[in-house]
């Protein structure tokens, strides 16, 4: 269940959960049962919306996001879920509720169990109480009972509670005696519950999700609970761990034997960014969950600097930020730093975060494919182009805020009416750093609860650029609760910026030669109450020249012939992972590495160790981990209790933190990935989680087939017959000598989203840069990819498109990748596609499927 973006502490995140929900509480006075979403069905006409998934779950309207409480009972799976009954936003957290007798076919149902003026109702699992160990039931007559997160909404602290029903799931009545679990913290959450036969008792998984770590606990009747174990860290922990879910499954190297799973989602910290789920392979006594993966050691090579003699060696240092000698652990006011390898490594947080410097190796010849080397600290990447001490091109000052005031003429309004220029940081926020002069606009009054406007007079456009510096918030123009600063002719917004999540403000420069003449005003806005929901604004200058960003990079640097070719930055962690640089193209190139800490705010400081040059790759803990989807769009994921057949069947949540809340649906946000039904496979020798749709959805295929099989794909992009928005398609490609081929959906009015295999990575990705409406979020255009070896040179396919997503089954399920498309409604032709080469594509069928609304 998430609640603030993880980048902000824990105190400033339960602060605005409580400020949040004690807004909303005296409008949202709900009795368990009592309100209702419109019912989930065609007739409505609500279910043909743009971008309406139409065989995917989703409420009729307001916001969803984790799939909670999932559990067969009486020919019924039940789908509980996250929802917020008055809005489209997150909110008002209650348990939403639909039932299906095949998993396509939903009813959505009222409110199961709503928040009240007390609490919301956090993620949790839902059990059929079977020998009525709870004394909610009656003989011939069962209590469903969901075990929840209750969020007490006054101290923001995180309990597990009951509440049960007698009436298949229809009304659930809260149990008297709760919380049932209560360890005194904000961090403790999402509980699946389960009979565990052997010890005839309940076990639990709930995450301790700032530790990074799965507690155990043991009940003989769902009321009584003692801790058993802790598991973790281990695997990816870059963020907050959330919805785990432990469950066994057949061994098949080992017939008539099992092996537990234990699935963990976390933000951020997901394989393709933002939100993601790993899980582990291992085995459970019944007290204890022992992982399979083994310590991991990284390939040996050519030492370049390991910084454990306590001197750099023969690396020069210029500036303050790195001392003199390496630091063996933590530095004054640090938080405990592990990970690097040896007695000293590399660490820039001398006086604090204030310092900068650079370390530089001596020069070396590339002669290993890699570099490998330990890196941890703040995440502020290297921009190209940026300067140390980089100058200020010249101009007239439109406005430095350094008054009492924002100016003569400018207006503010909402939250900001009233307000003036900020003397730097205020309270409750990480230090702001490079502006200029003693003020600047600093929309953090309030914390980030408060919005609003703040507009200069009108102004005609004299000079070919307007240079500004811009910090806070990353949330653009155009996207939902933007915090931006707008150019705007005409009553049109013609240039924009927007923060990068940092309190260092840095140079944006708007090419405005095409509007000289024209008269303009600058809005500066802050519509965003969340996470980083302020924007910072200096310095706003009409000038000749554009003014290029100030180096605020925390970075390791690999610099050939004067240039940047390769860096790395840290994740905003003091934990020191591997990563590498494949640098197999610059092979007998002269090089030197630059350690680089330029930034003074906020993770202001850089950890590296032991660089080496090898044959092999280093893999951080992120490539390490075992992931359930390599796409962005698949978070929340748990499975379902009782299912029939023993089948452990698999539900997400369809989005991603990074961006849930800016997605452009409406009535509703957000949907449910497909039923997924797991299993393990042997592979290597390894074993691995696999999953393929469930075989429900062949109910819905509608012809005519379109079928083809020994097709040539020549170099470039041929259309193909076939079209479709909801459609299954399989397919099969041989690689022949292109370096990348596949296939291009939802094609149309220059929109796309490809399906490809790039070869000389071993790749398959989902590439949706341009399938459609992809600029409500900076985090949402991209390539999503997951290393896949295919067997003699042939790659198999299944996807399913719907008419906001798409989900890529490789290999019968060995790879699966789910993202979010918002393509237009006509956008939806089909096209295979080689670059450097052909292919051959072997066998390829598509079927229409139709809306699992429309029964």
């Amino acid at each position: 269940m998430k609640i603030f973006p993880a980048r902000l502490s824990n105190k400033r995140r339960n602060f605005l959960l409580v400020k949040s929900v004690l807004s909303t509480a005296a409008a949202i006075a709900i009795s368990i049962g009592s309100t209702f979403a419109n019912p989930a069905h065609a007739e409505n006409g609500n279910y043909k919306e743009t971008y309406r998934p139409q065989f995917h779950f989703t409420p009729a309207m307001n916001w969803m996001n984790d799939p909670n409480g999932m559990v067969y009972y009486n020919g019924e799976y039940h789908l509980f879920y996250q929802y917020n009954p008055s809005g489209n936003t997150w909110g008002n957290m209650s348990w939403g509720h639909a039932v299906s007798r095949d998993l396509v076919h939903w009813t959505e149902l009222p409110v199961a169990i709503p928040q009240d003026t007390q609490e919301m109702i956090f993620s949790g699992s839902a059990v059929v109480d079977t020998n009525n160990t709870t004394g909610f039931g009656k003989p011939g007559n069962l209590a469903l009972v969901a075990i929840y997160t209750s969020a007490d909404k006054v101290t923001g602290k995180q309990s597990q509670s009951l509440a049960y029903s007698t009436d298949a799931g229809r009304t659930f009545r809260k149990y008297a005696g709760n919380p049932v679990l209560d360890i005194g913290s904000s961090n403790f959450r999402d509980p699946k519950v389960f009979w565990y036969e052997p010890t005839h008792e309940w076990l639990m998984t709930v995450a301790l999700s700032d530790q990074h770590k799965v507690s155990f606990y043991s009940s003989p009747d769902l009321k009584n609970w003692k801790h058993l174990s802790d598991f973790g860290p281990a695997g990816a922990a870059g963020g907050t761990w959330e919805c785990p879910d432990l469950f066994p499954l057949p061994d098949p190297s080992n017939p008539g034997k099992q092996k537990w799973v234990l699935m963990v989602n976390l933000n951020p910290g997901g394989i393709a960014g933002g939100s993601g789920v790993q899980y582990f392979i291992g085995d459970f006594d019944g007290t204890t969950f022992t992982s399979d993966d083994k310590p991991y050691t990284p390939p040996s090579g050519e030492k370049l600097g390991n910084f454990d003699n306590g001197t750099f060696d023969d690396w020069t240092v210029s500036g303050t930020a790195f001392g003199d000698v390496p630091a063996t652990g933590n530095l004054t006011g640090q938080s405990p730093v592990d990970g690097w390898v040896g007695s000293g490594f590399v660490n820039s947080f001398h006086n604090y975060d204030g310092s900068t410097g650079n370390l530089t190796s001596s020069n070396f010849t590339i002669d290993k494919n890699y570099i490998n080397f330990l890196i941890g600290g703040g995440n502020h990447p290297y921009v190209q182009g940026s300067a140390v001490n980089g100058t200020i091109p010249t101009g007239n000052i439109f406005a430095d805020f350094e008054g009492n005031m924002y100016g003569d003429g400018w207006k503010a309004t909402g939250d900001f009416s009233g307000t003036e220029p900020a003397a730097g940081t205020l309270p409750g926020q990480q230090t702001v750093g490079s502006y200029l002069g003693n003020k600047l606009v600093n929309t953090f009054f309030n914390g980030d609860l408060s919005t609003g406007t703040i507009t200069s007079p009108s102004f005609t456009i004299t000079e070919p650029y307007i240079n500004l510096l811009v910090g806070g918030g990353n949330h653009p123009w155009g996207g939902e609760n933007p915090t931006s600063v707008n150019l705007v002719v005409d009553g049109k917004v013609v240039e924009t910026a927007t923060g990068k999540d940092s309190e260092s403000v840095n140079w944006n420069a708007w090419d405005v030669s095409a509007y000289k003449g024209k008269t303009a005003n600058i809005q500066i806005v802050d519509q965003n109450s969340g996470g980083w929901g302020h924007i910072l604004t200096d310095q706003i200058t009409f000038s000749s020249q554009p003014a290029s960003p100030w180096a605020q990079d925390t970075s390791v640097k690999l610099i050939v012939d004067g240039k940047v070719v390769k860096s790395s930055t840290g994740q905003d962690s003091e934990s020191l992972d591997w990563t590498h640089w494949n640098v197999h193209d610059l092979l007998g190139k002269t090089a030197h590495i630059e350690i680089s800490d330029q930034n003074t705010s906020g993770w202001g400081h850089i950890l590296t160790d032991q660089f080496t040059k090898a044959n092999e790759p280093a893999l951080s803990a992120l490539e390490r981990a075992h992931w359930v989807d390599f796409g962005k769009d698949n978070y929340a994921a748990v499975t379902y209790n009782n299912a029939p057949g023993g089948k452990r069947i698999m539900i997400g949540w369809m989005n991603n933190w990074q961006y849930a809340g800016s997605i452009p649906t409406s009535p509703w946000r957000s949907a449910m990935t497909v039923p997924r039904e797991l299993k393990l496979q042997e592979e290597n020798g390894k074993l691995q989680l696999v999953q393929k749709p469930v075989n429900q959805l062949n109910e819905l295929r509608q012809g005519p087939t379109v079928h083809l099989e020994n097709f040539k794909v020549s170099e470039g992009t041929t259309p193909l017959l076939a079209k479709g928005k909801a459609v299954e398609i399989k397919a099969t490609f041989e690689a022949s000598s292109a370096n990348t081929y596949g296939l291009k959906l939802r094609t149309g009015n220059g929109q796309e989203t490809v399906v490809g295999y790039d070869s000389a990575t071993g790749e398959v990705y989902i590439d949706r840069t341009r399938s459609g409406d992809v600029n409500f979020s900076s985090d949402f255009p991209g390539i999503q990819r997951a290393p896949l070896a295919i067997n003699n040179g042939k790659l198999k396919l299944k996807i399913l498109v719907d008419w906001s997503s798409i989900e890529v089954f490789a290999e019968d399920g060995k790879v699966v990748l789910t993202d979010q498309i918002f393509p237009d409604q006509s956008s939806d032709g089909m096209a295979v596609f080689a670059t450097g080469g052909t292919a051959h594509l072997q066998s390829f069928t598509v079927n229409q499927l139709r809306s699992a609304w429309m029964e």
